[in-house]
Formats: structure tokens, sequence, C-alpha cells
């Protein structure tokens, strides 16, 4: 087997400096040759060379070379180099460690890898790493993507399949202005490589890099993982597959029957799926467990019952499988969990994918349900899995759909505070918080946390309040609606300053202070990946012998990226405050970074706004 590269030399001094600028190490050459013998045999014979620049790039310095049981390695050879590119050290398959590819997250995993911390004392180097490697594992082909991380250059990175096996090999091109690709195709053959791409600096508010950089995907129409082998041109065929795969494990036991049984399930369809729903979350939790067929065949839904573990996969099909004995049909869905947003491609059915959910239809529409929570509400699904599709795994028919879409106005934050300025510049507050849509998720962990830990969690998110007493109360998790809500009640010194005889303070105790962004050299997207709504309402009580100063004007800022009023109301010998922040969801161009820096420093300086009171 033949692997064409694209350099051999690597002397440092021959990088072209645009691939040195920005880089903490270098992409020599990244080459993979495939020879695909049938749907269930595949061989290839693999290079990477990296060059380590400086200390910084030492985080890339490893080998790492992953393998099962179904994946035959041999021929490693592990080279060292110099920077004037001189071997200074080798190393073997008998110098690697043999590891298991998990953590304590994982219960169970069958995947494991050969790998190395590769430490040299001088920079820069170069590590290059050969290998064979025989697989009965199909269904995943190498996705060419010239993309490692941040701060890393690539000079060449390439793929070629030959196949030989007379199944059709799909290929799908994503270009973007971040590399483009060379193909070349001829009989059996495709090549595709990039070329002298250059280190992307780390940007704030970006899309995660790998749906931005241009890739080359491949499929195989027929292909097998495990053992299992299958139909992949199509979404239905894929469904087909993948419906062999629940079959043996949804089996519907005399013990799982009795459980449902013994609900005594009543009412709409809605109300039986919540009590079914709200009966697994009592009796789960997540594990993550990686054995079997590649990890993608839930362990049995039985074995879910008696263990009171599972996986996203094992927990979804308990539950669907809990729904079967109630006599209501649900679909077990695969789909993209991510900040970015990832989608299937309908035109080009492949094995994808990283979570999976329930979707139970009704006459009154989709039931979601996310089945790795216990204290998740009925019929919400996190900000990560909202605004995407889904495969929806049906008898013998894939559906790909939509999952809810995630709005501004529906991921609420809603503030109502009565706050005190004492003479002494305390802050004294009794406050209720009401958290709905995606800021509910990201609440919810409040609720599995202790009393002492709610209150740490607090503490650090309002870091900037010195809080010489704080207490949380009547801390409620709706898990019919949604939304969670609590009191919080605090004493924070130091809050408001002394200007001679005067006081002054910030007309907003809690702060978004989370946006740091400056730089407006820029070729990244903006990205908002997350859309939300504040609502903050502050009724001001200030000392007997002050009075506020003056009186305040109304703002409003309108803009493509959202919208921010605050206005000032007096009220007898108090002030309210109210304030309105909403941002919305998505994606920008590079051109408009000046713009958005503009829009959130004007929100920022405008929460910062203090308001003075006078002693009379």
């Amino acid at each position: 087997m033949s692997i064409q590269t694209f350099s051999q030399n690597y002397a440092i001094s021959d990088l072209p400096e645009e691939l040195k600028k920005d880089a903490n190490a270098v992409v020599r050459d990244n080459s993979s040759s495939y020879i695909i013998k049938s749907e269930n045999q595949i061989d290839s014979k693999k290079k990477i060379a990296v060059s380590i620049l400086n200390k910084a790039g030492d985080n890339v310095s490893y080998v790492y070379i992953p393998y099962d049981k179904h994946t035959k390695i041999s021929d490693i050879k592990i080279k060292i180099f110099d920077a004037f590119g001189r071997v200074i050290k080798t190393y073997s398959k008998s110098d690697l460690n043999d590891i298991a590819q998990s953590d304590d997250s994982f219960l169970y995993s069958d995947d494991r890898a050969l790998a190395m911390k590769i430490i040299q004392p001088v920079f820069p180097y170069t590590i290059e790493t050969t290998f064979t490697e025989r697989s009965s594992d199909t269904v995943f082909l190498q996705v060419l993507q010239p993309y490692i991380a941040e701060n890393i250059s690539v000079e060449n990175w390439g793929v070629e399949f030959k196949n030989e096996s007379g199944i059709k090999l799909r290929k799908k091109v994503t270009e973007t202005i971040f590399g483009k690709a060379e193909i070349s195709e001829s009989d059996n053959l495709v090549k595709a490589s990039y070329k002298n791409i250059p280190a992307y600096k780390d940007e704030n508010h970006s899309p995660e890099l790998r749906t931005v950089v241009s890739k080359v995907e491949f499929a195989l129409d027929r292909a097998c993982l495990k053992g299992v082998c299958g139909d992949f041109s199509n979404w239905n065929s894929f469904a087909t597959w993948y419906q062999g795969l629940l079959e043996p494990v949804s089996k519907i036991t005399p013990e799982i029957q009795a459980e449902v049984d013994a609900l005594n399930l009543t009412g709409t369809v809605s109300e039986k799926v919540q009590k079914i729903y709200q009966y697994m979350q009592g009796k789960t939790r997540y594990v993550f467990v990686a054995i079997g067929i590649g990890g993608w065949q839930p362990m049995p839904a039985d074995d879910v019952r008696k263990k009171g573990y599972g996986d996203c996969k094992a927990l979804t099909n308990y539950m669907r499988v809990l729904l079967k004995a109630a006599g209501i049909p649900s679909y077990y869905s695969v789909i993209y969990s991510d900040k970015t947003i990832k989608v299937f491609d309908k035109d080009f059915p492949k094995m994808d994918g990283n979570h999976v959910i329930l979707c139970v239809p009704t006459e009154n529409g989709n039931i979601w349900l996310e089945n790795t929570s216990q204290n998740i509400a009925f019929n919400h699904l996190s900000y990560g899995t909202m605004d995407r599709n889904v495969i929806m795994v049906k008898d013998n028919v894939a559906e790909i759909t939509d999952t809810p879409k995630s709005t501004s106005e529906n991921n609420r934050e809603v503030l109502r505070i009565k706050a005190n300025i004492s003479a002494d510049n305390t802050l004294d507050v009794s406050s209720n918080f009401y958290f709905s849509g995606g800021l509910y998720d990201m609440t919810l962990q409040l609720v599995s946390l202790s009393p002492k830990e709610q209150k740490d969690a607090l503490k650090r998110r309002y870091d900037y309040l010195q809080f010489s007493d704080i207490d949380l109360k009547n801390l409620k998790n709706d898990r019919d609606a949604a939304k969670i809500n609590f009191d919080l009640n605090f004493k924070a010194n130091n809050y408001s300053k002394s200007l001679g005889s005067d006081i002054y303070f910030r007309a907003i105790p809690f702060l978004d202070s989370d946006f740091h962004l400056e730089s407006t050299d820029r070729k990244l997207p903006i990205e908002v990946p997350f859309g939300f709504t504040d609502d903050y309402e502050i009724e001001y009580s200030i000392p007997e012998n002050y009075k506020f100063s003056e009186a305040m004007a109304p703002v409003k800022i309108e803009s493509e990226f959202g919208s921010f009023s605050m206005e000032f109301i007096p009220q007898d010998k108090k002030l309210l405050v109210k304030r309105k922040f909403m941002l919305k969801k998505g994606t920008f161009s590079a051109d408009k970074i000046s713009d958005y820096i503009n829009f959130r420093k004007k929100t920022n300086k405008i929460d910062h706004t203090k308001i003075l009171i006078t002693k009379l």
C-alpha cells in the first residue's frame, strides 16, 4: 500500500512564514491511505507529523492511537526530529501505554488506545508517527478536516480511498473561507487534501471551529459496525439497520409490564406519559456505558430496570419500552447536542450524532423527553438540543424532524428586588428570582446541591458583592412547567460609596458581567448560541434623611443583536428601576464585530449607571 506525502523534510526553516504566524504547532503531514476491501474490511496506512514550536504547543506532543477488538494496529514507528530535521530519537509499539479510552464518568467501555506523552526539553521539534490499521468497521470513514485546535497551522492534510469493494463510496464537500480542498478522482480511487492552512487564533464568542472549517466527508452505501452490517444508502435503510439494534434490547418483560400496570395510568396521553417519565426519573441515574456495538446499541431495557442506571441510549430506550408497555408509541431520536448547532443532511445519510432523546407524538403535538436528568422538567429539552433536527427511528422509516425552537422571549430571568441602602453603605436585599426556558437549564444544577452548596454557588456567581449574610429560601423546581424560582435575601457590605455627605451606588446589583470582547481584528463569525430576556425591577429605599438628587432619563437601545431599556420611576421616597435586556440568538458575520461590541458596551455602561442620593 502506498501513502502520498507532501513533505519528508521536517526542518523548521523550511516552514513558510505564514504557517508560523500565531502557531504553537504545525501539522506537517497528516496522510491516510485506505483500501476498502469489502463492507466489513478496510485497511489503512497513516502518517501524522507535527512540529511543536514552543511550550504552548506541548499539549499536542503526544502519540494516541485508538483501537478496539475489531481493529488491529501494527507497524508502529515513532520518530523525533530536531529543529534541523535530524532524527534524534525513535520509539516502537513496546514503548506505548495500552490504556482505556475512558474516565471516571464511564462505567464500562470497550475502547482502548496506545498512547505516550513525548517530552522534549528543547524546542522546536517534530513528532512523526506511522502505523497500519485493519478494521472490520466501515461505517465511520475518516472526515477530512484540517483542524486540531486553535493556534495550530496545517502544511498538508490528506486522505485517499481505493475502493475495491464494489460498494458505492459517496462524498460530501463543505467549503468555507477556511480552506479549499484539492480533489482528484479516477476509476476506484479518490484523493483529497488541504494545504497551507494558517493557524486560527482563539476568538471569543465564535462558533465551535469544527463547524466552520472546510471538510470532506465520506460514506459507503453498505457498511458494518462491530459485525452488524447494513444498508446506509438512504435514511430509511439507516432506520432499518438501527431498528435491528433496538429490537433485541427492547423486550417488554413481565417485570416491566408489572411496573407500568402498578402506575394505574389514567387521563390523557400526555398525562400518562408524564407519570411514566417522572417515575423513570425517580428510579434511574445517568452513567456512561460504551460497550457492545460501538456504544451505539443500548443495554437491555430490563437491565436498566434492575440496575437503575444507564447512558442516554439505555435510559431513552427504557423510557420507550415503558411507554410501549402502556400502549403508547414513541420514537428513539438521534441528535447532535452541542453549543453550536449541527444538523443532519437529508441528502447525505451517514452514521453520526452524539446524543439520543425520545419523541412521543400526541394529538396535541410532539412531546420531547430528555432522559438523562433526574430533575429536568417534563416535555422540556435543554438549549443544547433545541433548534436542530433529529433522526427519528421508526419502523423501517427514518424521519428527519426539527426539535422545538429556543427563543429569547422564552428564555427568561425575571428578578424582583426590594433593596435598602443604609447610611453605612450596606445593601440589604430581599429578592425573588424566576427562570424559564434555557435559563431554567442553567439554574437546574442548584436543585441537586445541599443548602450550603447552594449558598456557595450563589456567592461564586455574584462574587462582586461583598456578602455579609445570605439566605436562600423557597427553591422550587416546577417540573410540570420547566420553571425554577427562589427567594434570595442578603446583606452586602460597601455596596454604596460615600461622596462627602452624599452616597452613590450602582443601579443594578446583579450584573451580566461575562462579556469580554475588545479586538475588532477578527476572522471568525460572531456566535450568540443562546438568546435570552432579562426582566428586572428594583425598588430602592434610602435613609430618612436622604433624597434622590435628580430625575434620571429613561434609556432605550434597539439593535439587530437585541434590545435594552432602563427607566427610573420615583415613588414617594423610593425609586423603582426597571431594566429589560433581550439578546438575540444568531451567527453574525465577522465584519459586524464593531457593531456587536458597541451594542454590548452600551448596555454594560448603562448597567453601571450610578444613582446619587443627597443628605438633607
